[in-house]
């Protein structure tokens, strides 16, 4: 009898193979596969694996005959046809909540460095200035954090923040009752008022697609600092790059862009990320702040739950 066969189409923790093998599964580890490989061996698949590389639209989903269930290895289900996928019956689920902590983190992490002045001393230094009067920074104990879209990676923001001596701001649009301790609900007017902080963690749809624009950042009022670690696109980098040049924000925090692969860009891409990277309040990673160790196998873990294994 031929084996049920599962395709993981990223880089993922073994424990992921091995307990699906366990299971009596044929599983194909196939990281950085292309969408059109992917079409071609889509045959007695009843399970995919994917993160951000491989868009599951309606034509794959159609191609795949057999496929019962969709597992997306960390958050953000926008490159997957969730409601097409449902309607024939193919169970979709991701693992946020193995890699919040993760983003948390990282999240506090670019923000106590522009703060600290961090990685812009430290260049400093290694061209041989020692210059402490112009790196003097700033506490965060004593601010006002502005989280928009608190699920997940918010929330886990949000706790971290708790051992500072800060009050946080906390919006989203579809959830309310989660005032607690120094979190507060807050209306979006109210953070771009009172925060110091304002920290991105919203999925991209067509809602959020450039929530942070021009209008965005011209109603900020205390000069914060500006963190995304959700989706490049949830920011309009013009904007962004607008707001550092008229010091509506006091610096920004990037763990995504708006095209992350670098190596295809545009002329008007190449011109706006070099322009960040030259400036000494701007501190860009390659979208791995959910992406740690532990995170990488929690992930795993998670998503195996969620589909019953």
């Amino acid at each position: 009898m031929m084996k049920e066969k599962i395709i993981i189409t990223a880089k993922a923790h073994p424990i992921l193979q091995k307990s699906l093998e366990e299971r009596g599964y044929e599983v194909f580890y196939e990281p950085g596969i292309s969408y059109e490989s992917l079409l071609s061996k889509l045959e007695n698949v009843v399970g995919l694996i994917v993160t951000t590389s491989i868009k599951v639209d309606a034509a794959l989903i159609n191609k795949a005959i057999s496929l019962k269930w969709i597992g997306r290895l960390g958050s953000g289900m926008e490159l997957i046809d969730v409601d097409y996928a449902q309607s024939k019956g193919i169970q979709c689920e991701s693992s946020p909540e193995g890699n919040r902590n993760a983003v948390g983190e990282h999240a506090l992490g670019l923000l106590l460095n522009l703060m600290n002045r961090i990685h812009h001393s430290y260049d400093q230094v290694k061209s041989g200035n020692w210059l402490r009067d112009e790196n003097r920074g700033e506490e965060l104990s004593g601010k006002t954090v502005g989280i928009i879209g608190y699920g997940n990676t918010g929330a886990a923001f949000a706790k971290l923040l708790s051992s500072f001596n800060v009050v946080v701001l906390a919006y989203d649009k579809y959830k309310t009752g989660f005032t607690s301790g120094n979190i507060r609900e807050a209306s979006l007017e109210q953070i771009a008022q009172s925060a110091n902080v304002v920290s991105l963690h919203l999925p991209l749809t067509e809602e959020t697609y450039h929530f942070a624009n021009a209008d965005f950042f011209n109603q900020l009022t205390q000069k914060p600092y500006f963190i995304n670690t959700s989706r490049g696109k949830t920011m309009d980098t013009e904007a962004l790059l607008a707001a550092l040049k008229n010091n509506q924000i006091r610096g920004a925090g990037l763990d995504v862009l708006e095209n992350e692969k670098i190596g295809q860009l545009n002329f008007d891409e190449k011109l706006q990320l070099q322009t960040l990277m030259n400036l000494p309040q701007v501190l860009i990673t390659p979208h791995i702040a959910g992406y740690s160790e532990e995170a990488f196998y929690k992930m795993a873990v998670v998503i195996l739950q969620k589909l019953g294994f």
